[in-house]
């Protein structure tokens, strides 16, 4: 099973196993990050799933087919701590090539 790894804003980082097929949001609720609310439940209505996307998975997440899209740039406008790295939680859905999926929670210091 591939592995998505959190980095938080104190500098610890989590690292949790998931279903191919499963969204950064659902992997993160169902980890108990409780900072990653997902509060319209991956409908891309709200911005409560908002991570930064390491730089290195861009273009993995991008040919597995979930690059942002323009209403997803929208709703980012709503978030908060928004960098060139942002995307929603909701819209990155993880495959097996994705094992080591590397994310952070807004406002963490990533020097990304």
């Amino acid at each position: 099973m591939p592995k998505v790894i959190f980095q938080f804003k104190d500098g610890l980082s989590k690292e949790c196993e998931a279903p191919v097929g499963w969204s950064v949001m659902q992997i993160a609720k169902a980890n108990g990050i409780n900072e990653i609310e997902g509060a319209c439940g991956g409908a891309m209505a709200c911005a409560t799933c908002h991570v930064y996307l390491h730089p290195d998975w861009k273009d993995k997440v991008d040919a597995a087919g979930d690059e942002i899209c323009e209403e997803e740039e929208d709703m980012l406008d709503l978030a908060f701590d928004v960098t060139e790295h942002s995307r929603l939680g909701c819209q990155i859905h993880l495959t097996e090539d994705m094992d080591g999926l590397t994310v952070a929670l807004p406002g963490t210091d990533t020097g990304w």
